[in-house]
């Protein structure tokens, strides 16, 4: 097991006089020191606007700004930094794609293709142009322990007029691993691109957009131990250069005249304004941070967890566990492959926002509600659930405690 903990001083505060046990990741993720330190001095000594000035501060400051999109790059395994995308987030990442594209390539009564696990961020922007331009939202459907139909129904799903496949990696609420490999290769036999949502993949597994062959793949970096207020698209080449900008202003111009304006190369076009450039440096560093450790001994970590979590949750009366579930093999249980490091219950007819509460007043925190995804609330039946989520810091004793609690929420009922 990942021992990390001495790196984030947070997680030895307490909450009303009780350890802190923090299981709220899929959420957002604490974020080591060594990332704090790096923008700390970064605000300190290297803090002047990037690839305007001639001056020290100014050039020192955009080689740092470059360097993380490079990092990026390597992160992600792209082929270029041109195809690196600056963003506030996952969300604007998906509001980029979904405004250019629709403008540019979707005209009324195309139709766009989510599934019913989506997270709000991939469903509302593409609704808005359905609003604005009258293409159709349509959705791929889920079976009842939430995975997605199998991948050879898919196709059925597809007509015409799709133009566009928007898809979720790892669903924020189920904890489903999903076959995006697979969709992208049916979508693009039949000629339509694919997004990935990997808010929730990038910080558990290695990325290889090359290998998944998607047309864009957008994620976060406070969910994977970086600092809020940044995140990536990657777009394939092709697409960046056929797209619009998403926003005017400068930093994305080539040329301003009254009569026209031409547009800064790629990636600069769909980067308008002043970046988080502190920000994109954190993000680099909590990269390093995760490569230092490996994807390898965090996966082993973080599904060791999940295993051991959704073991002992089973042994509660009355628990109701969602997504995936275990499989009995003899006198072991065993987690599916398709689930990842998130583990969505109720507890009885106890309301999951009472469950969270009480859980608070113990240290512990969970996520409780409908997790961004009222849609699959609907599916499932239900109004919410509680969430608990895992990172490289989380500890079995962690899991104890929060099965305690559980334990001792359901006496008290």
């Amino acid at each position: 097991m990942i021992n990390k903990r001495k790196d984030f001083p947070i997680l030895s505060r307490e909450v009303y006089g009780k350890p802190l046990v923090y299981l709220d990741n899929a959420a957002t993720t604490q974020k080591p020191l060594c990332v704090l330190d790096a923008m700390r001095d970064e605000y300190l000594n290297v803090n002047a606007n990037v690839h305007r000035g001639v001056h020290y501060l100014s050039q020192q400051a955009t080689d740092l700004h470059e360097a993380a999109r490079e990092k990026v790059r390597q992160f992600i395994h792209a082929r270029k930094t041109e195809e690196i995308v600056f963003t506030r987030g996952t969300t604007e990442a998906i509001n980029l794609v979904a405004s250019s594209f629709c403008e540019s390539q979707m005209q009324e009564g195309d139709e766009v293709l989510v599934t019913e696990m989506e997270h709000h961020s991939n469903i509302v922007p593409w609704q808005l142009q359905a609003m604005k331009r009258g293409i159709i939202v349509k959705h791929l459907p889920i079976t009842d322990d939430g995975r997605l139909v199998n991948c050879d129904d898919i196709a059925t799903y597809m007509t015409e007029r799709t133009k566009f496949v928007s898809v979720t990696h790892v669903s924020n609420v189920l904890g489903t691993v999903n076959p995006v490999k697979e969709i992208i290769q049916i979508a693009h036999e039949h000629g339509i691109p694919v997004l990935v949502d990997g808010a929730q993949s990038a910080p558990h597994m290695m990325i290889d957009v090359q290998d998944l062959d998607c047309d864009f793949f957008a994620f976060s970096g406070h969910k994977m131990y970086g600092p809020t207020g940044i995140g990536v698209l990657y777009g394939k080449e092709e697409w960046l250069e056929k797209l619009p900008p998403y926003q005017g202003g400068g930093e994305m111009i080539d040329k301003v005249t009254w009569e026209k304006t031409t547009f800064e190369r790629l990636p600069f076009k769909f980067e308008a304004g002043t970046p988080d450039f502190v920000a994109t440096h954190g993000l680099a560093t909590a990269i390093d941070y995760i490569q230092s450790i490996g994807f390898d001994a965090i996966q082993q970590h973080e599904q060791e967890l999940t295993r051991y979590c959704m073991q002992q949750l089973l042994t509660i009366p009355d628990i109701h566990i969602y997504g995936p579930q275990l499989k009995v093999q003899s006198t072991k249980f065993k987690v599916q492959s398709s689930k990842d490091a998130v583990v969505s219950f109720n507890l009885g007819s106890i309301h999951h926002l009472d469950v969270g509460t009480l859980l608070d007043r113990l240290g512990i925190a969970v996520r409780t509600g409908h997790h961004c995804a009222q849609p699959l609330m609907d599916r499932l039946g239900i109004s919410g659930t509680v969430r608990a989520s895992f990172a490289l810091y989380n500890t079995k004793e962690e899991v104890d405690a929060l099965v305690a609690g559980i334990e001792r929420i359901r006496k008290m009922f």
